[in-house]
């Protein structure tokens, strides 16, 4: 498995990962990541300063990726972390984490102060990881994702 910066040409098969672990998760549609008009241009969405997006590719397919960027209409020096889904087959192996640590690493060089991420109540072996990495619940959403069914809020001090 390799992990790399998102290139122009993996869009497709970016948005693809995300759509399938949707379906196959049976993950709300709406108010998600998965109606985000930003999964088509994932490249185009992360070529903006102060963001990257990590995939993780296995022989040439993507399995998996996640990445940071600003987070949306606050005025913090907080970062999102984003899209961050693995298929099902590339599961278990440690690479979340390695995407993880990826992402707050170059948070960090990035100079932000914060890390925020929201996730489905639904994904709680993903909210053992945050935890795991430092993550704390919130009571409430910072920002403007548009992640309506997204009900569980979590940051970290950087």
């Amino acid at each position: 498995m390799l992990i790399r910066e998102i290139q122009k040409k993996d869009n497709p098969q970016v948005a693809n990962v995300i759509r399938t672990v949707f379906i196959e998760d049976d993950f709300p549609k709406t108010g998600t990541a998965f109606a985000d008009e930003q999964l088509d241009y994932m490249f185009e969405s992360y070529d903006v300063p102060n963001a990257v997006y990590f995939i993780l590719e296995d022989e040439g397919r993507i399995v998996g990726g996640a990445g940071i960027s600003k987070l949306a209409n606050s005025t913090d020096n907080i970062c999102e972390l984003q899209k961050m889904y693995i298929i099902n087959e590339a599961r278990g192996k440690g690479f979340a984490q390695k995407l993880i640590q990826m992402c707050l690493e170059k948070a960090k060089e990035m100079g932000y102060e914060k890390c925020y991420l929201e996730t489905l109540p639904t994904m709680k072996a993903a909210q053992h990881l945050y935890r795991k990495f430092g993550f704390n619940y919130i009571d409430k959403q910072l920002g403007n994702t548009c992640h309506t069914s997204c009900h569980v809020w979590m940051i970290k001090d950087l």
